[in-house]
């Protein structure tokens, strides 16, 4: 059964893939001006508790349901439901899972073309093609529908691969390709003037700010966005974990990692608006705050990049390159979600079932495109403000509250058998239990 729905065949290719689904565009540019906005050093001190005392209680939920159950997240839930009100909890949440992870494909495809399309911006400035350079950069239905239909043949045909010639090939030569761009921006962009009054904004702390419920919910908040809980994708690539692992210990792996490459990114993002500014781009908005969000890798950062002539060019294509990765790692563990139920539910074929379902996205995001203004940032509320965290929630209640404790902890021995005994045992499930269900619905009603 294992061997014919695919495993990762090394915890290296695992962990890439994991943190690749954890690793996408909001961790890029979401959190660094979080920081910066939120007391600098503070939020990230909040930040990291958040992120190893909640959501990593959270991920583990997720990868022990998934290696326990061999199986997409509606077959998973199904069977560690012992009754029948449960197993129909388990149907709906897990289809909800399925509808909303699609959903947040459709946006981030979106977002991803516009990547794409900068990361070829300077390659055609370098050619002479200007008039292409400039249509590249211009926000425009025809533009963006191309490159949205681009970025979702890509996703596809990795995910028709399978797991092993598909998602862990590419993960392991994507992820560790995003590292090495992270770290050289990073030393180039601390050898220009501004870099370091972004750098002390980044990381002095201001902890007058700490006891702040506003930075701690926001703090809660990007941990549990930043580990890619809630919709089943850590789910379904715990499904492709081998028996013989250490689950509290790839778990840890992914935690670190993920916290890391976040860290990282702040170091470059920050550091590079304050030499924005610098170079008399403005980096606040009408508010008074950093401006974030996609406005941050549209406006303020290619405004740098073009103060800088040639080398300029090639920073943008580092940097643009490095986001188009960033997409891809998060495609491609979003669309396997749907898929995984296609294929091990209704018998179709990989190939056919990526198309199939990548298509009726790329639809999605067109509609989208054809009618932004409101259809985008509702989508975007209802689905990471609304529909994920409830089913973060949801997953947490499962595997504390329905699934049998003597079972989890089964699951748990089979790759380390002296668990029961470990810190680990003592306190993650009563955390699970207890303590992550009450921080999610904080964070959902604030």
């Amino acid at each position: 059964m294992a061997a014919a729905r695919g495993e990762f065949t090394s915890r290296f290719g695992f962990l890439m893939a994991a943190v690749g689904s954890a690793v996408g565009l909001g961790n890029i540019w979401g959190f660094p001006t979080n920081t910066a906005s939120n007391g600098g050093a503070a939020f990230l001190f909040t930040y990291l508790i958040m992120a190893f005392a909640l959501a990593y209680p959270a991920l583990m939920a997720e990868l022990i349901i998934g290696r326990h159950a061999r199986a997409n997240a509606v077959t998973a839930l199904k069977s560690i439901s012992p009754k029948p009100l449960s197993r129909y909890a388990a149907v709906t949440v897990g289809f909800v899972g399925i509808v909303t992870v699609s959903f947040i494909l459709s946006f981030y495809a979106i977002v991803s073309g516009w990547m794409m399309a900068f990361f070829l911006d300077p390659l055609a400035r370098l050619l002479g093609l200007n008039a292409l350079a400039g249509w590249l950069t211009t926000d425009a239905e025809l533009r963006n529908g191309l490159f949205v239909v681009a970025f979702m043949l890509l996703t596809v045909s990795i995910i028709s691969a399978g797991v092993r010639d598909g998602i862990e090939k590419w993960a392991s030569r994507l992820m560790p390709s995003l590292i090495l761009i992270l770290f050289l921006l990073i030393l180039y962009v601390f050898t220009l003037p501004g870099a370091m009054q972004g750098l002390r904004a980044y990381l002095l702390p201001d902890f007058s700010l700490i006891a702040d419920p506003t930075l701690i919910v926001d703090a809660m908040g990007q941990a549990f966005f930043s580990l890619s809980l809630g919709v089943g994708t850590m789910l379904i690539y715990g499904s492709y974990i081998n028996k013989d692992e250490n689950l509290p210990v790839v778990g840890s792996l992914v935690a670190l990692l993920d916290v890391g490459i976040a860290v990282l990114a702040g170091l470059l993002i920050l550091p590079a608006m304050y030499v924005a500014q610098n170079n008399g781009v403005q980096i606040y908005d009408a508010s008074g705050g950093l401006i974030a969000g996609p406005g941050l890798i549209v406006s303020v950062l290619p405004s740098l990049f073009n103060t800088m002539g040639v080398i300029g060019l090639l920073i943008s294509f580092a940097f643009f390159a490095l986001m188009t990765i960033a997409s891809l790692t998060s495609s491609i563990s979003m669309l396997e979600v749907p898929v995984a139920y296609g294929v091990e539910n209704h018998g179709v074929e990989r190939r056919r079932a990526a198309m199939l379902i990548g298509l009726a996205i790329t639809l999605i995001s067109l509609a989208i495109v054809l009618s932004f203004d409101p259809w985008f940032d509702r989508v975007v509320t209802w689905t990471t403000e609304v529909s994920q965290p409830l089913l973060g929630f949801c997953f947490c209640v499962f595997v504390a509250w329905i699934w049998q404790r003597n079972e989890v902890l089964a699951e748990i021995k089979r790759g380390c058998p002296m668990a029961e005994n470990g810190l680990f045992w003592k306190i993650w499930p009563f955390y699970v239990k207890f303590i992550c269900p009450l921080a999610i619905l904080l964070v959902y009603f604030q």
